[in-house]
């Protein structure tokens, strides 16, 4: 027994997630009613989506607290290669859906949900975040709101004793510490959670979609495998595969699964430490990066709204095109900040096409329905590309110094 565990324990956790992803199809194929076993999945992002808040609270603060006078952190750089990538996102989006036009058989409607009334609305709950009182972001799990108090607090902190900075560091190690533990569960985690949507949905609720669900996770497949190598190549002028490679494969994998940048914003934290980043810059570029940093949500609020456009026969300009790319950027940072996530801000972009809102929440509909696997993969490209943007903007600028 203790060699079986000790074996266990030297084994490449990617390699363990890969043969929990296994079992959980084959016993979701053979086994469906065995319900108990989707309670491992439900377990497993439970306990990171209860962990992630107080981790990002504490390393934000401890790192701004500890920060050097003159120190650069190439937040900057990164801000901008978060607000790049989603609009570039948007364009390869809005170029996909004319080279591909697809069309929806609207009979599905989403009771119950109301999407924003505009881009204001969006802004505006932005901003109420930000003054979101502490305890209760921490509760929400309201990532505006936790990073606003932990800059603020960790900036106050700055003059504070050597002792006091010291405990805090212990208190976030320690957290990172159960953070560990709980990503060392990812196996059984996965097991359950593939184990759910093959039980349960299975393929042929996905069949009549497919065109639908080709075009979003091939927009998705050109932005993580040509557009973002390209932008690594631009800035550090060397082959950009093994990092994006590695991206996709240590935070895309474990993000395609959970489908929540916010229970992935440990395993991120994880990979910049390995990737021998600042963690200066990390402790705030990657919970940053879970808010704002969602191409994968701008592909698929202008995939939806132009297929909606295309079903109801709707010519779609140039200019309105362009428009589009630029509202479903906007749109997307603004996602983390509205229920529903970026599937409720398609009506904002279709009302763009004057598409009625009857007609636009059926579309949401639709997404709901091939969203095990679209928002499966955006959040595998969104949480990825923050590492990925992390250490290009670091690197890139020592390159300059």
């Amino acid at each position: 027994m203790k060699e079986l565990v000790k074996r266990w324990s030297e084994t490449s956790l990617i390699l363990k997630i890969l043969c929990g992803l296994v079992l959980g199809v084959v016993l979701g194929l053979t086994v469906p009613q065995a319900s108990w076993i989707s309670l491992l999945g439900e377990l497993f992002v439970g306990a990171l989506k209860a962990v992630a808040p107080v981790l990002v609270l504490f390393l934000v603060m401890v790192a701004l607290a500890k920060h050097q006078e003159g120190k650069s952190t190439h937040m900057s750089r990164v801000i901008v290669l978060y607000l790049l990538g989603t609009f570039l996102a948007g364009c390869v989006a809005v170029v996909a859906s004319f080279l591909f036009p697809v069309t929806l058989g609207l009979a599905v409607a989403q009771e119950g949900m109301a999407p924003p009334d505009g881009v204001a609305e969006v802004l505006r709950t932005l901003l109420m975040s930000v003054v979101s009182n502490p305890i209760s972001a921490l509760l929400n799990a309201n990532y505006i709101g936790i990073l606003a108090w932990a800059v603020l607090m960790g900036v106050a902190l700055r003059k504070a004793s050597q002792t006091t900075k010291d405990v805090l560091e212990h208190l976030a190690d320690a957290v990172s510490q159960i953070v560990r533990w709980v990503i060392g569960c990812a196996p059984f985690g996965v097991m359950g959670l593939v184990f759910t949507s093959i039980s349960t949905l299975g393929m042929k609720a996905l069949l009549g979609y497919g065109k639908l669900i080709v075009l979003l996770v091939g927009s998705m497949a050109v932005m993580a495998l040509v557009i973002n190598p390209l932008i690594v190549f631009l800035l550090l002028r060397k082959n950009p595969f093994p990092l994006v490679f590695q991206c996709l494969w240590e935070s895309g994998l474990t993000a395609f699964f959970t489908r929540s940048s916010a229970a992935n914003i440990p395993v991120n934290m994880r990979l910049c430490k390995k990737l021998g980043l600042d963690e200066d810059t990390y402790a705030v570029s990657i919970p940053l990066g879970a808010t704002i940093n969602m191409g994968g949500a701008a592909i698929t609020i202008s995939i939806l709204a132009l297929a909606a456009a295309h079903t109801l026969g709707i010519e779609v300009d140039f200019a309105s095109a362009l428009i589009l790319c630029l509202l479903s950027a906007v749109s997307a940072c603004g996602a983390s900040g509205v229920a529903g996530g970026s599937l409720l801000l398609v009506p904002l972009a279709c009302s763009l096409f004057g598409i009625s809102n009857d007609i636009s929440m059926q579309v949401v509909g639709v997404g709901f329905i091939v969203g095990v696997i679209q928002d499966s993969c955006e959040t595998a490209l969104n949480s990825s590309t923050d590492v990925l943007y992390t250490a290009v903007a670091e690197w890139s600028g020592e390159k300059r110094n």
